[in-house]
């Protein structure tokens, strides 16, 4: 596997490989190996013993995950807000009319890179980056956009692409 790319060059890096990775996705769309998803848990396995999440946190720091109304209920209990007080306070609607938080940082992201609601954290935060998840043959445009913003989801696309050459 190759070396981690940091929170600050990771979409460089991403960036540059972006029309190869297109065309590796686009191929692994039309005939993905049936054991896609143990090479890719594999693979996120490996990443995660490489890298550690709180030296990074890109994910709460430049994107906003979407929000269900579960997650709304769930946070609301550690901030001893209404749920409508809590869409009020801290989300909006986006233009696929989802939930996600005002703007970036994530307002729970604390200085040390950890998050203040952790245990409540809305579900879309806790299966990021998604590189662990049953057919990940269907998460291959959202595995893209994340290339840039992860460097684990950085790491294990370029491990498939060097497993499945």
């Amino acid at each position: 596997m190759i070396e981690a790319p940091t929170k600050d060059n990771v979409q460089k890096l991403a960036r540059d490989l972006k029309a190869e990775n297109e065309r590796f996705f686009k191929q692994l769309k039309k005939k993905p190996p049936k054991n896609l998803d143990e090479i890719v848990h594999s693979l996120h396995e490996e990443a995660f013993e490489n890298f550690d999440c709180l030296t990074c946190a890109n994910c709460c720091g430049s994107i906003s995950p979407m929000i269900t109304d579960k997650d709304v209920e769930r946070l609301s209990k550690p901030l001893r807000l209404r749920p409508s007080q809590v869409i009020e306070q801290y989300m909006h609607l986006d233009e696929e009319h989802d939930y996600v938080f005002n703007h970036a940082p994530c307002p729970f992201l604390m200085a040390d890179n950890y998050c203040s609601v952790y245990e409540y954290r809305p579900k879309a935060c806790r299966e990021y980056p998604h590189t662990d998840r049953r057919r990940f043959s269907q998460l291959l445009n959202l595995t893209l956009r994340n290339c840039e913003v992860c460097p684990i989801v950085f790491m294990v696309v370029e491990g498939l692409k060097e497993k499945l050459a």
